[in-house]
């Protein structure tokens, strides 16, 4: 019996030895917390993506996304919801407050939610986003089923009970496109006939909440589990503010507008002056994060080179506006738009669809303010501030004017007084006439001939 009692004690001394020394080696589990207390936009969808690298980088064991937002841009919303889902780490999200809109989509992809008491999670309906107003439907429909596929992106319980076997979703979607859609009904849950939003403790009992806790540590002792734990934290560095900025879909849209713009007016005056410098920064500041990012190739920048070429030799070498021209515009709105996207030359088969849409929105919508401020400005050269420097300016009492009723000028020659780029100022007979370039550019000083007179306009060509 003795002998009993001896060979058990040891065997718990054994045990109790191996325990301790596997603790004594065991490390503290590692937990990153990504902090957006913000708008959703592209700043944060890179705080969430360069997080995620640092968080693989180190080997932590799981992501917190501490999260507080009122919502954004869908089309960043779609992004980090997708980084999170096929993401290597858990990701968990501690909603500190609100998770509205955007903030909704992001937290149901996370594999479990975790709210202080007192938070909402939902109204996920999609808005203008200066108005506030209501989308059309088509948005709205695109939403549900993001909101939708997230939910079911989780899966679902089994439950067997006795000989019946249940299958429960984890997340129910059809509570997810309620967030969207204020028709979808869900009795006794939104019986009010408005979009849902669900407070903690509706959410909790919802299954859209794992836990309620009021702090960090809280979710990750209490709920997640870890007692022993390192916490480490993404510090936003001025490279990633700074890359959010400048890819912000309105500030590109501001740039390709500087872009074109400046190429315009740069056409219209003689000489290098600051349209083309301006064009030449925004250009920079357009291109140069793109690149950073890894989305910008250089056959993209390549093609949107050569349709600026196009466009110049169509204006300069080639008369009237064909095929030149129309390729040219072609070729840069083509750079334009596959330079924000991570395309493998023309192959789509790994780009979103709303990367694509956002892509084409942000280049059309540079394009059409371009159009705007070229009427603006062109009303606005000539009169006070810095576009009169731009302007050709002279004293036009001396100047000779045309007489419609005859067309004696034609064939005489004459001097260029500037730079004719399509349109400039000659000298004839010591007189002064406003005209446009019949074939290419003429420098200022070229001798010019009269070839025709239409629509009240002399048309010259150089006798170089």
């Amino acid at each position: 019996m003795k002998k009993y009692l001896f060979f058990i004690f040891f065997f718990n001394v054994a045990l109790l030895s191996l325990w301790a020394e596997e603790n004594s080696n065991r490390k503290p589990v590692t937990v990153y917390e990504i902090h957006i207390n913000s708008e959703i936009n592209t700043t944060s969808r890179i705080y969430l993506d360069k997080g995620l690298e640092e968080a693989e980088a180190i080997n932590a064991n799981a992501v917190l996304l501490h999260l507080n937002t009122y919502g954004g841009t869908l089309v960043d919303a779609d992004s980090m919801r997708t980084a999170i889902l096929y993401g290597k780490i858990p990701v968990y999200v501690f909603i500190d407050n609100n998770a509205a809109s955007a903030g909704a989509l992001i937290s149901i992809a996370c594999k479990k939610i975790y709210m202080r008491q007192g938070a909402s999670i939902g109204a996920a309906t999609v808005v203008e986003g200066n108005s506030g107003e209501k989308m059309p439907d088509k948005y709205q429909s695109y939403m549900r089923s993001l909101m939708r596929s997230t939910a079911e992106s989780h899966g679902q319980d089994t439950i067997v009970s006795g000989r019946d076997t249940v299958y429960r979703w984890i997340r129910d979607p059809k509570i997810a496109e309620a967030m969207v859609d204020e028709r979808v009904h869900i009795p006794m849950v939104n019986d009010s006939g408005k979009v849902l939003t669900l407070t903690a403790m509706e959410a909790l009992k919802l299954g859209y909440c794992d836990g309620i806790a009021e702090s960090v540590d809280e979710v990750i002792t209490s709920q997640l589990g870890y007692s022993d734990y390192q916490l480490k934290k993404y510090k936003p560095s001025f490279y990633a503010n700074m890359m959010g900025f400048l890819t912000n879909p309105a500030f590109q849209a501001i740039l390709i507008m500087i872009i074109i713009a400046g190429i315009y007016f740069e056409l219209q005056t003689p000489g290098v002056g600051f349209p083309s410098i301006a064009a030449l920064i925004a250009a920079t500041l357009y291109f140069t994060p793109l690149y950073m990012d890894g989305l910008l190739q250089n056959w993209e920048l390549i093609i949107f080179i050569i349709g600026i070429i196009l466009v110049l030799l169509e204006i300069f070498v080639i008369p009237g506006f064909g095929i030149s021209g129309i390729s040219g515009i072609i070729l840069i709105g083509a750079g334009l738009v596959f330079a924000m996207l991570d395309n493998d030359w023309f192959s789509f088969e790994y780009i979103k669809l709303s990367d694509i849409t956002r892509s084409l929105l942000t280049v059309t919508s540079g394009m059409l303010l371009s159009f705007i401020a070229v009427i603006y400005l062109s009303s606005r050269i000539g009169e006070k501030g810095m576009f009169r420097k731009i302007a050709l300016t002279a004293d036009l009492e001396n100047y000779g004017s045309v007489d419609v009723s005859n067309n004696q000028l034609i064939g005489q020659k004459g001097k260029a007084m500037t730079d004719l780029r399509l349109s400039g100022k000659i000298i004839l007979n010591d007189e002064v006439y406003d005209a446009v370039s019949n074939r290419g550019f003429i420098v200022a000083g070229t001798d010019v001939i009269v070839v025709k007179f239409e629509n009240m306009q002399l048309y010259v060509e150089s006798q170089c």
